[in-house]
């Protein structure tokens, strides 16, 4: 780190010392566990149009073409591990320095390292939901059932998103067969927000308790350019709660922050993990 980066390093642990810091996580800080983000230096060039709501539910050729690619994108996703941001950000908040992680990721790597109460925005690839009844399984258990239903797939993908969905040929995606609920024979989804679909609010309204007792916002690794996630941010500066950013590239945040830190998350922030071993003032 040069030592512009090394002196901002030093301010924001001395910010994450005084306690009572919420994180709001994006794509960048799982790109060291092999998740590509959508924006930052490790971002693909989507080519297929992110799947809608509407789209999922209306169009039977979407939504058979989209749980082919999601299938095939599971592999990598349900494989990956927590990396050291991830382990970072859990040992903070079992020291008392955080006291609430919002996450944009769907891939549940918080969780996995430990860390606990996580608000997950946009939901959890790991889970699928029945829009039918409502009822909730393991994605591992839906992976398994589309293996025996295409035991002749074999496509290989081009790309993986932050999001899970694979992107494949065109010809690889017309012969898989979708399979539906077990208990009601309903329509499966992967319990995550699509595009056109809405934040529950029961979420929504814990992100905004959380950020408006903060005395810290703390942004890893998201560019804050959908306002999903930036509005946490332009209520953080309403509320006179500093706004610290750490991200590599540009962020739609960098006006409202007091610090903005251009580094890779998996130096900071076992960085500041190690520094902020001492009494945590709270």
């Amino acid at each position: 780190m040069d030592l512009q980066v090394v002196e901002q390093v030093a301010e924001l642990g001395a910010w994450i010392a005084d306690g009572d810091v919420v994180v709001l996580s994006g794509a960048g800080l799982s790109t060291d566990s092999g998740i590509p983000d959508y924006r930052g230096p490790s971002g693909s060039a989507r080519r297929s149009t992110p799947m809608t709501y509407q789209a999922f539910t209306r169009d039977p050729i979407a939504r058979r073409r989209y749980w082919a690619r999601s299938h095939l994108g599971w592999r990598t996703i349900g494989e990956a591990h927590p990396n050291d941001g991830h382990r970072a950000v859990a040992a903070l908040q079992d020291r008392g320095a955080i006291n609430g992680i919002i996450t944009q990721n769907v891939d549940g790597l918080h969780q996995a390292a430990g860390a606990g109460d996580v608000v997950e925005l946009h939901g959890n690839l790991a889970r699928i939901i029945c829009l039918d009844c409502g009822d909730l399984t393991a994605r591992e258990a839906l992976a398994a059932r589309l293996d025996e239903a295409n035991p002749a797939f074999d496509a290989a993908a081009v790309a993986i998103n932050a999001d899970g969905d694979a992107e494949l040929d065109d010809t690889d995606l017309d012969q898989f067969t979708v399979v539906d609920c077990l208990s009601c024979g309903g329509m499966l989804k992967p319990d995550v927000v699509y595009f056109g679909e809405t934040v529950p609010p029961e979420r929504v309204a814990r992100s905004f308790a959380l950020v408006g007792n903060a005395r810290t916002l703390l942004v890893l690794g998201s560019s804050l350019t959908v306002m999903s996630g930036r509005r946490f941010v332009l209520r953080a500066v309403k509320d006179g709660i500093r706004v610290a950013i750490v991200n590599r590239g540009v962020t739609r945040g960098e006006p409202y922050a007091g610090l903005h830190i251009d580094a890779p998350l998996g130096i900071v922030l076992p960085h500041l993990a190690k520094v902020s071993s001492g009494p945590v003032r709270i």
